[in-house]
């Protein structure tokens, strides 16, 4: 345990365990509720049409072009269609093991030969990630997909469980006709509105851009 302490801390390991003590505050402050798990995403538009990015770049908007490429090369990772910090977390736990394991076989522990090896680790965890990531990608979409149809919890009724503004997102619970009930990412639908826990709410509609339903404060029997 020492040893691995040791390396962890040693220089050519010190960005990868920096990044991964960061992945690991991160998803703490979320199972304590002061951070929802999708408070850190990306909006990518994976699906680019090939022909229009030739069409741009014909009329030289190089800017465009180069945005739909990064756009391209985003949704290649899985980027935009699971949420980034579990994208990143994958990304990083392997890249930590492979720079601790890489410079213990290599009896290295100076910053210039640890950097040089986190390159062609990280690329190579950015493909780990993509694999790991992959089968997350329907679950999302599914999970995006609820607000939809016959089960949606679209003008119903729910309880705050974690406080939400307007800015700030939080937790609600809604009861449906099947099943259990559901966890909703929420946020208040006006600036004016906070909500707090045991609220009662009404959810009026669905934030696709920061992926959340937006709520109003709703008091029973007035």
């Amino acid at each position: 345990m020492k040893e691995l302490l040791h390396a962890a801390v040693a220089p050519a390991n010190l960005l990868p365990t920096g990044l991964l003590v960061f992945v690991l505050l991160y998803w703490l402050t979320v199972m304590v509720g002061l951070l929802d798990f999708k408070s850190l995403d990306l909006e990518v538009q994976a699906d680019v049409d090939a022909d229009a990015d030739m069409h741009t770049g014909a009329h030289g908007h190089a800017g465009e072009a180069g945005t739909s490429f990064m756009n391209g090369v985003l949704g290649f990772f899985n980027l935009g269609r699971v949420p980034l910090m579990v994208f990143v977390s994958f990304v990083v736990l392997p890249w930590w093991v492979g720079s601790i394991l890489a410079n213990y076989y290599l009896g290295n522990e100076t910053l210039l030969v640890g950097g040089i090896l986190l390159v062609p680790l990280l690329l190579g965890s950015l493909l780990i990630a993509k694999v790991l990531t992959t089968p997350f990608v329907h679950l999302f979409a599914a999970m995006e997909q609820d607000h939809e149809g016959d089960n949606s919890p679209l003008g119903k009724m729910c309880t705050v469980l974690l406080p939400a503004t307007h800015e700030q997102v939080g937790q609600a619970s809604v009861r449906l006709r099947q099943g259990a009930p559901l966890m909703l990412t929420v946020r208040a639908a006006s600036a004016a509105a906070e909500l707090r826990k045991g609220d009662t709410a009404l959810i009026i509609d669905y934030d696709k851009g920061r992926r959340c339903y937006l709520i109003e404060p709703f008091e029973l029997g007035v």
